[in-house]
């Protein structure tokens, strides 16, 4: 995945499991920031009442844009 591909306000799906931060492959998030000149992104996972439960700074790698 190019950085080019995932902006601000993207919807992405977690490609790797988590364990240390309670997060696993398929869990849905935002782009909430850029993060090192757009090589890193900040993405905010929320439940269903819109109370974010993680936010967590991610590799191109890590996550695959779904929706935006």
């Amino acid at each position: 995945m190019t950085t080019n591909s995932v902006k601000l306000l993207d919807v992405v799906a977690l490609m790797v499991d988590l364990p240390e931060y309670n997060l696993w492959r398929g869990q849905v998030g935002t782009v909430v920031e850029m993060l090192a000149g757009g090589t890193a992104f900040e993405v905010e996972f929320s439940d269903r009442n819109g109370r974010t439960y993680e936010s967590i700074g991610l590799r191109p790698n890590q996550i695959i844009r779904i929706a935006g």
